[in-house]
């Protein structure tokens, strides 16, 4: 392996390479890859296999917490495999490894095509996607990972396969939702879909109204939805600090969020029971659709943070009532940010041609979390979120999802029962010796 590719701690730049997005993560593996090409990846797998070391491949980093140690393992780092090409004719985008959302979205905007991306243009295409992939426009056309076309990966003996529905169709099913345990994705194929404006925005109240916002919202939800309409609510605490705007700083507030694919009369119908309640700004307007990218409000550079989520199999009356005592402003230490999305549509249906996360078995899908920007406010923040979640886990789905589970989980609670033991039965085919790693291991099954 090249010294330009390899580096190794005390070389330069070694604090930099190790560097997760999520920074109140701290790697120190034992060595980072830092691969420009497919060759690269080949030389960096070979090299961990030949000298006795695992090999944990990362994009971007948001979701490293649960990888854990890194001892004993190259972390690759695909950051610099970042080209795009996008085919307008069979409406499908190609992403190397190292690509983030923005590259993906903003192509393919250019052709009048939009692609199922995360709430936050600076996550990684391929972590998202493998991991399952809830969009905003995932309602009407289901979880990115069921509208991957190929994977092109390098497998722990080394070799450089291409995944899809006629070639290597274990890899190919196992890779769509069943997380990065069986190899190092190079490159992805997606479907995109001929999308080119969505009628989007905020609504806001002061927190005073959560609780009849709220339940307005989960009426609004659990009724007569179509799939074009998609929506979230936020508790929002911001904290007194000086870096926010004025309006904001050391206030609460209820937020809705709301994305919709079909007329503009049609979600303002929708719409009437909450624009009822009076909201202090409204901002849902149609917008081009590469403008969803910052609809959610995420932070788009490497910052510490804390969250985690549990997935919600059904909503009551007194579950919005747990949520706003226990993530609202009288909440003894509430998070900065707890948020319910609502799932359902496509994303909840399970077509014959799935791959190993058919579908999300879960109504909704709660999230909290907050900035931990040094190491002594982890505890903190870590604390008030798992206040939430154990607050709302009466109502906690059986199956979880696996891209914003920030902490070790029982692997078995991300797939349904038949799919994980195959995703077992796969891992022990490609990789019997476990030597790729990744934030929600697949152990490879023992025996027959």
């Amino acid at each position: 392996m090249s010294e330009t590719l390899f580096l190794t701690p005390g070389d330069p730049g070694w604090d930099d390479a190790r560097l997760a997005w999520n920074l109140t993560v701290d790697q120190h593996p034992a060595a980072v890859a830092l691969p420009g090409s497919v060759e690269d990846v080949v030389s960096a797998v070979r090299y961990a296999r030949a000298h006795g070391l695992r090999v944990a491949a990362q994009g971007t980093g948001h979701n490293a917490g649960p990888l854990g140690s890194l001892a004993g393992t190259i972390l690759v780092k695909t950051a610099a495999m970042r080209q795009v090409s996008i085919d307008p004719g069979a409406q499908t985008a190609r992403a190397e490894a190292g690509a983030i959302w923005r590259d993906v979205v903003e192509a393919a905007a250019k052709h009048g095509l939009a692609a199922l991306a995360g709430t936050s243009p600076d996550v990684g295409v391929v972590g998202y996607t493998i991991g399952g992939g809830i969009s905003w426009l995932g309602r009407a056309y289901g979880l990115a990972a069921n509208n991957v076309t190929a994977i092109e990966m390098v497998t722990a003996d080394g070799r450089l396969v291409r995944a899809d529905a006629r070639t290597e169709t274990d890899l190919f099913w196992a890779l769509r939702g069943g997380g990065g345990s069986f190899g190092v994705v190079t490159a992805i194929e997606l479907r995109l879909f001929p999308v080119t404006e969505v009628y989007a925005g905020q609504l806001w109240w002061p927190a005073d109204l959560a609780p009849q916002v709220l339940q307005a919202w989960r009426e609004l939800t659990q009724g007569d939805l179509p799939d074009e309409f998609t929506s979230a609510a936020r508790l929002a605490n911001f904290p007194q600090v000086p870096a926010l705007p004025e309006n904001l700083r050391g206030r609460s507030f209820v937020v809705v969020f709301v994305s919709h694919l079909g007329s503009p009369a049609g979600a303002d119908a929708l719409l009437a029971p909450l624009r009822a309640l009076r909201p202090v700004t409204d901002t849902i307007q149609t917008i081009p659709a590469d403008g969803l990218g910052h609809l959610h409000m995420d932070p788009e550079q490497p910052t510490g943070s804390v969250s985690d989520s549990l997935m919600v199999a059904s909503l009551p009356a007194e579950a919005i009532e747990t949520f706003v005592r226990t993530a609202g402003p009288e909440a003894d230490t509430p998070p900065v940010w707890a948020e319910l999305l609502r799932i359902g549509g496509e994303m909840k249906r399970a077509r014959p041609a799935s791959g190993a996360l058919a579908a999300i078995d879960a109504d909704y899908q709660l999230s909290a979390g907050g900035p931990a920007p040094t190491p002594q406010a982890v505890p903190a923040v870590e604390r008030d979120v798992a206040a939430v979640l154990a607050a709302m886990r009466p109502w906690a789905a059986r199956q979880m999802y696996l891209n914003l589970a920030d902490t070790s989980r029982d692997p078995a609670s991300f797939w349904a029962p038949e799919a994980y033991d195959r995703l077992r039965r796969i891992k022990a085919e490609v990789d019997p010796d476990d030597l790729i790693r990744s934030n929600h291991p697949v152990p490879p099954k023992q025996g027959r």
